[in-house]
């Protein structure tokens, strides 16, 4: 067995916004949470590819405030046992590597770290396995190691990396000569035509040792912000939250442009696992199985006399008639039409409607919390209508509200509501009333998802109108 002390430590790096596959991913619930690919979610398929405890440390998975207890779901609910590193702002990757870097030496200070985004797909996971063992064996020997993929098109969305020669001693594994930022469409061509280029996917392994004497030397404001960061950080629940005024000093910054393209000890791995990093439709469109016509389909979709689409209807029926190389997706409270040939401009798209202060950028009709989910159903003068999701064994914070009483209709499952120091069990077609400045609490005490209709009355229904007096989740 690979002894503890060998064994690669994942850092998963789950704080971006995939604001190109826009309707479906936003600012509050982005692509990684979701299952693009197959049933579970792209970050669950990222954890369960370094799954393997003989090869692989448990995850240090770095996210944002906003997104901690989804991350923390994902990994319960893929029996994954990881640290849960909460960055306060949004930096980059360059500041979170050398967090991690930082907090792994304490440990071990020989660790060896394996830098992925949360929200990539890798179709050929054996080739990735036997891609780390190559690069491995350069990281342990001080080498700062990229994964490079071979380009099998001229794509003008991903960055490049031009190949040197050989590392010697470690077979098939080179040094960089130059990283390049996307380029055009005739220079993406010349890069495929030269054979001499791999695609950048933002995979890295590397010593945590020798990633710090680098950043050191090259950005030492960095390594200054994160070592102030940590050493203020806290613990709140599963998550460890870093200090927040001495995190903002660090510069936005990518890890390429910080370390990558200026140390003299970057090496790249080239990798043939049906890598894509699912940052549009039409990469999404790439790596999804197609029917007979080239059609993706995902969700309640007919299609007819269709060709070349990426199709997905959720919550809604969405029909097709005789068009070609088109995305169309259609979630239940927006709907995104353009060609597949456009769809890198999503994210320009998206840029505009925040302008105009569109919600629908910011979050999904469904509102996701630590306990479950809420989806508004219907609002009007003084009332409004939602419908609850408690997943089992969970329960809502104790809490009054000022302006506002509720009725809770159970429609599912089995409810535990407690009033006023009165705790009673509801089952489907059971309700109760909770009145205005009533301390009062729901749980699921079942086994299965409890769904409960709220109806609320009064002349304020905003969320700021919960005051919690107690919460399992540190929300108080």
């Amino acid at each position: 067995m690979t002894q503890a002390t060998e064994r690669i430590h994942p850092v998963v790096l789950a704080g971006g916004g995939g604001t190109r596959l826009w309707p479906l991913s936003r600012q509050l619930y982005p692509k990684q949470f979701f299952p693009l690919l197959g049933e579970q979610s792209l970050l669950r398929d990222t954890l369960d590819r370094v799954g393997d405890h003989q090869r692989f440390a448990a995850p240090i998975v770095v996210c944002n405030e906003e997104h901690r207890f989804l991350v923390a779901e994902q990994l319960r609910a893929g029996g994954v046992s990881g640290e849960i590193v909460l960055e306060p702002y949004a930096r980059n990757t360059a500041p979170a590597a050398c967090i991690a870097a930082l907090h792994l030496v304490e440990q071990e200070p020989e660790a060896v770290m394996l830098m992925l985004p949360s929200d990539h797909a890798i179709t050929r996971p054996d080739a990735f396995t036997d891609s780390l063992a190559q690069a491995e064996a350069a990281a342990r020997a001080g080498w700062l190691v990229t994964l490079g993929v071979a380009p099998s098109r001229a794509e003008t969305g991903y960055g490049y990396i031009r190949l040197g020669g050989e590392l010697p001693d470690v077979p098939g594994c080179a040094h960089v000569k130059h990283f390049v930022e996307k380029p055009d469409k005739a220079t993406a061509e010349s890069y495929l035509a030269n054979g001499n280029y791999l695609w950048n996917s933002g995979m890295f392994l590397m010593s945590a040792r020798t990633l710090l004497d680098e950043i050191e030397g090259l950005r030492p404001e960095i390594l200054d912000s994160c070592q102030a960061a940590l050493a203020g950080a806290a613990r709140d629940l599963d998550f460890l939250r870093l200090d927040a005024a001495a995190f903002e000093a660090n510069p936005g910054i990518s890890l390429d442009y910080a370390v990558m393209e200026r140390t003299a000890r970057a090496a790249v791995v080239s990798m043939d696992a049906g890598w894509s990093d699912v940052g549009s439709w039409q990469s999404l469109w790439e790596v999804l199985e197609k029917d007979d016509a080239g059609n993706a389909i995902a969700g309640d979709v007919v299609a007819m006399g269709t060709r070349g689409c990426l199709l997905r209807g959720d919550d809604r029926l969405l029909a097709a008639l005789g068009v070609s190389d088109l995305v169309v997706v259609a979630t239940d409270d927006a709907v995104l039409v353009c060609p597949r040939e456009r769809a890198q401009d999503v994210g320009g798209l998206v840029a505009e409607l925040k302008q105009r202060a569109r919600p629908e950028t910011q979050t999904h009709s469904r509102i996701y919390r630590p306990w479950g989910s809420y989806r508004d159903v219907d609002l009007g003068p003084n009332f409004k209508v939602k419908r609850l999701t408690v997943a089992p064994g969970r329960r809502l914070s104790l809490q009054r509200h000022r302006h506002r009483t509720e009725h809770w209709v159970v429609v599912h499952g089995q409810a535990a509501v407690t009033c006023e120091g009165r705790t009673l069990r509801l089952g489907p077609n059971e309700s109760t009333y909770i009145p205005r400045g009533a301390a009062h609490r729901l749980a699921n005490p079942g086994s299965e998802p409890l769904h409960v209709i709220e109806v609320q009355s009064g002349d304020h229904l905003h969320e700021d109108d919960i005051e919690r007096l107690d919460d399992a989740y540190g929300r108080t």
